[in-house]
């Protein structure tokens, strides 16, 4: 049987404390929405790839693995796109429509 040559154990675009680098969240399927508050940019995270327990901010209950959800960050934040992402929310689909 041949022998493979890929490395074993690490996952591309996740860092060694198991976050998401900045390059690999923007790489993805994002939207831009203006709401009330400003500008947000939305990235929905499919259930295949929801791997840790959040908190919604919108109800206060818990996301929990495998389930499908959005990530949100500011768009317009004066701190700059870095100080944004770090401070992204886990919503719940349903709470981010009606919030």
């Amino acid at each position: 049987m041949p022998r493979s040559n890929r490395p074993r154990g690490h996952k591309p675009g996740v860092d060694d404390d198991g976050e998401a680098d900045l390059s690999s969240l923007l790489a993805g399927w994002r939207r831009t929405e203006i709401r009330r508050d400003g500008q947000w940019h939305v990235q929905p995270v499919p259930a295949a790839q929801a791997l840790k327990n959040y908190v919604c901010p919108g109800c206060g209950l818990r996301v929990v693995p495998g389930v499908a959800h959005i990530v949100a960050w500011r768009g317009d934040g004066v701190l700059g796109d870095g100080a944004d992402i770090a401070a992204r929310r886990h919503w719940h689909s349903h709470c981010w429509k009606i919030n």
